[in-house]
């Protein structure tokens, strides 16, 4: 007999679960699902409060990348809508020097970790609309 069978074999003849052991993995299934909502909640909770922070925190950015984070400088990027992650590693890479602008090293040059987190949620949390031309 084969591995495969003997596979087969086993499967088709392995005793079915027991209820109650049944009822645990549904209980089990069930308190994962509560955690994965508490921690869905908590997040979006500090999710909120970081986009807050960020935008406090966005003051002197908007002399370049303006108020809503559409640019008002013709060498300056928007930022409103970029992706929170894409954002954190640009400042960062700002910091570090690993990627130079004379202007943006310098900002970012005093800017904590929690800072860069809090300013790429704000800047991530504005909806801008594209629309093709008619």
């Amino acid at each position: 007999m084969t591995a495969a069978a003997r596979t087969a074999r086993a499967l088709r003849t392995a005793p079915a679960p027991s209820p109650r052991r049944v009822a645990a993995r549904g209980a089990v299934r069930a308190l994962v699902a509560a955690a994965a909502c508490l921690a869905a909640s908590v997040a979006l909770a500090q999710s909120a409060q970081e986009v807050q922070a960020g935008r406090a925190k966005a003051a002197s950015c908007n002399v370049c990348h303006g108020l809503s984070g559409l640019s008002v400088t013709p060498d300056a990027p928007h930022l409103a809508g970029q992706p929170a992650i894409y954002l954190a590693a640009q400042l960062r890479a700002y910091r570090s020097g690993a990627r130079r602008h004379e202007v943006m090293n310098v900002m970012a040059r005093a800017l904590s970790d929690e800072d860069i987190a809090q300013l790429a949620a704000w800047y991530a949390a504005i909806r801008v609309e594209a629309r093709p031309p008619d």
